[in-house]
């Protein structure tokens, strides 16, 4: 029986990706800040529930012990995250800190923690979510797309520093989810100096929410990741993800934000 490690595994992407992989007959360790809200996890076959805040180097120590106390590890999914909207100069030195540490130091942090048992293994895959956001830009998310960014970015390089043991390391990029991500996972600052292209932005949000993808479909792409045996980088998920990053790609990346730019300013 194959193991996945997941983070974020509380709701969203992470819960669908814990139901679909248990399903599918793999032992899930789920982690979360909070366990004890995981009853619906809690009460399946071969799922084990780790508490882990990735923003704390100890407990990630901690927990990777763990989990490796329980049996073989076959995937790491670094799938905890949430979103920071706002204007640079309006959020604080703590919010920008935060962004970076969950979204880009969680990640590589577990990452390492990982890496030497997958190099004595001499297998192993991980997988990170990162975003369409990750490939192509909008306004009043700079510091969520330096995170993303920075990921699909040491993703490629840490591609290269791993193959030669046998391990892979690959991106998830979803375009829009149907979760609470809004409500639960966005942290935001306003600024009234921005405040038309921050009306325009949330315009051309909830017309993407139109055509996002359910939990369930990108868990099936992080399935297919962990999976199809392929040396393959990038797995952009979702139709909106996939239509955006196509363009980008055929227009050039001027023409692109030329085009984009046009909605917001």
């Amino acid at each position: 029986m194959k193991t996945i490690f997941i983070t974020g595994a509380s709701t969203g992407l992470g819960k669908a990706a814990a139901l679909l992989f248990q399903n599918k007959g793999w032992r899930v360790i789920a982690t979360m800040r909070n366990p004890e809200t995981a009853t619906e996890l809690l009460a399946l076959e071969n799922v084990s529930v780790l508490p882990l805040d990735v923003t704390n180097p100890e407990q990630i120590q901690t927990a990777v012990e763990k989990s490796l106390e329980l049996g073989e590890i076959d995937v790491v999914f670094n799938n905890a995250g949430y979103g920071l909207l706002g204007p640079l100069e309006a959020l604080t030195d703590e919010q920008i800190v935060r962004q970076i540490n969950t979204n880009l130091l969680g990640v590589i942090r577990v990452t390492q923690a990982f890496i030497p048992y997958f190099r004595e293994k001499g297998a192993g895959t991980f997988i990170s979510t990162t975003s369409i956001g990750g490939l192509i830009t909008f306004p009043l998310n700079s510091i969520y797309h330096a995170t993303k960014w920075a990921l699909e970015g040491w993703s490629e390089s840490m591609a290269f520093e791993l193959k030669p043991f046998g391990i892979d390391i690959k991106t998830v990029s979803p375009g829009g989810i149907k979760t609470d991500f809004v409500s639960r996972s966005l942290d935001s600052a306003t600024s009234s100096a921005y405040e038309k292209m921050t009306d325009s932005l949330f315009s051309a949000m909830e017309g993407m929410m139109e055509a996002a993808s359910a939990p369930e479909q990108i868990a099936e792409v992080v399935y297919e990741a962990a999976t199809d045996g392929k040396n393959k980088l990038r797995y952009v998920a979702g139709e909106d993800a996939k239509a955006l990053y196509a363009q980008r790609l055929e227009l050039g990346d001027e023409a692109f934000r030329e085009q984009l730019g046009k909605q917001f300013i």
